[in-house]
């Protein structure tokens, strides 16, 4: 345990706006606090206006790097201490904000596969429901891979069904049917050997949760939720910046 010591938070988000909300009110949620003053202080730039990251990849245009690290400045410039930013996709772009900002970044992808250990450290075979760009530039399956793991992604159709689900809760449906097909890609990687799943994109838990499945499902929202906690009210020490 470290000192307790509280720090500010740099949310940046946007990526969509309702991930952005999900993941504040899951901060609250995890906090222990009897008060207004026990919450943790954050500072978020909401910026849907941020290029979309797919179009970004498939183009080869990234109109997407210098608007991350113009954002970080900003959120440093406001009172951050530590950075964190509610979209998993975006992680892609994140050179200009470790070169534009002097503050530690918390990454989610490290974390959520980090979580692993945590949740089932027997784990071997890694599914993963992210969107394509992610997918398409391996970061997750990389970040598996050197964990010793194998990464397991959808097949075509099924990543093609999981892409348009995730841009259906984007234009805010987050009706039945839209969980039912995130739980029946999750159900085909289950049936191709996944032992664990990873939610890597932080619109999939406000629909699907995982409750009840035959695998634990890691929801990387909850996994930076935590881990902004535990950072902001001095649980664990900052990391040093990257």
């Amino acid at each position: 345990m470290g000192e307790k010591t509280q720090k500010t938070v740099g949310v940046m988000g946007g990526m969509g706006p309702d991930a952005t909300v999900d993941f504040m009110a899951r901060v609250i949620a995890l906090t222990k606090a009897r008060c207004d003053q026990d919450h943790v202080h954050m500072i978020v730039d909401n910026d849907p206006t941020i290029p979309d990251r797919q179009t970004a990849m498939i183009s080869g245009n990234d109109d997407v790097s210098a608007r991350l690290g113009a954002m970080a400045q900003r959120l440093e410039s406001a009172g951050a201490e530590f950075l964190v930013m509610v979209c998993n996709t975006a992680h892609i772009f994140i050179d200009d904000v470790h070169a534009s900002s002097d503050i530690p970044f918390v990454n989610i992808i490290d974390e959520s596969v980090r979580e692993i250990e945590q949740v089932r450290a027997d784990a071997r075979t890694v599914g993963v429901l992210a969107t394509n760009a992610c997918v398409n530039t391996r970061v997750y399956q990389d970040a598996i891979d050197a964990s010793g793991r194998v990464a397991l992604v959808p097949d075509q159709a099924d990543q093609q069904k999981l892409m348009d689900l995730i841009n259906a809760i984007k234009a805010g449906d987050k009706g039945e049917s839209v969980t039912e097909g995130m739980e029946s890609v999750a159900h085909a990687l289950i049936d191709a050997g996944a032992d664990i799943l990873i939610s890597g994109c932080t619109e999939i838990p406000i629909v699907f949760s995982g409750d009840g499945f035959p695998v634990p499902v890691i929801a990387s929202t909850d996994v930076l939720a935590r881990r902004t906690v535990d950072l902001a009210k001095g649980y664990v020490s900052l990391p040093g910046k990257q």
